[in-house]
């Protein structure tokens, strides 16, 4: 995401902020919780994690490989995946990018720091055993896209679902999402550690941004839906 947006990028925020209105609608008639965390605190969590979801923090530079056939296909995967990708190669060396590993403020900061709370305050061990279900499919079901950096599949979060509701469903919500965004952030950060930099490379490699910030978002709107049957 890294500050650009294309037409790809609009339509996410423009479906995002449709699903935000009724949401905000529950929230004010306090339908929807996360755990002990209420409806309005929940709706400024959603609404700030879409606003920020362009704000990267760097933490690390690494060199990986830049691939050959990448400029071929530099404009589809920018208009994909709202990445300036075309600018990044053209100011990176002919055979690597210095890599810069990014925290993004709404798809990893703001979702980290909820986890952390609900962990602390509401601990569920279903919720961490299923975690580790969703690690393990995120580090399969992930994937390296040179130019990109990692990108997984956007409702994998939703595998944590059906495991709630089998070992506690009345706490499915706060379940979905601890495991959801838990396993998908872990696993990430998993596939990052392996990542083979002689094999795949991007001029940057977002960690909650680009290719893994709907996956997040969307499970965590998902976990606020389902507080409302549960």
């Amino acid at each position: 995401m890294r500050g650009y947006i294309n037409r790809s990028e609009i339509r996410m925020f423009v479906i995002s902020a449709i699903i935000l209105a009724p949401v905000a609608v529950l929230c004010y008639q306090q339908e929807l919780s996360l755990g002990t965390i209420s409806s309005i605190p929940l709706f400024l969590i959603l609404l700030a994690m879409l606003v920020t979801c362009n704000i990267e923090i760097p933490i690390s530079k690494i060199r990986t490989r830049k691939n050959k056939t990448l400029e071929r296909d530099a404009l589809v995967l920018e208009e994909i995946y709202s990445v300036p990708l075309v600018e990044e190669i053209s100011s990176a060396t002919s055979r690597v990018f210095n890599t810069i590993v990014t925290f993004n403020l709404g798809g990893f900061l703001i979702p980290l720091s909820i986890l952390l709370y609900l962990i602390i305050t509401q601990i569920n061990f279903a919720a961490l055993e299923i975690m580790l279900i969703i690690i393990v499919a995120v580090t399969l079901l992930s994937e390296i896209v040179d130019g990109i950096g990692i990108v997984i599949p956007s409702y994998i979060g939703i595998i944590a679902i059906p495991f709630a509701l089998i070992f506690d469903p009345q706490n499915a919500a706060l379940i979905t999402f601890v495991a959801g965004t838990g396993g998908i952030m872990i696993g990430t950060l998993t596939t990052l550690l392996t990542l083979d930099k002689e094999k795949n490379g991007s001029a940057y490699i977002n960690i909650g941004g680009a290719g893994n910030f709907r996956a997040i978002y969307i499970t965590t709107m998902i976990a606020a839906l389902i507080s409302y049957f549960t």
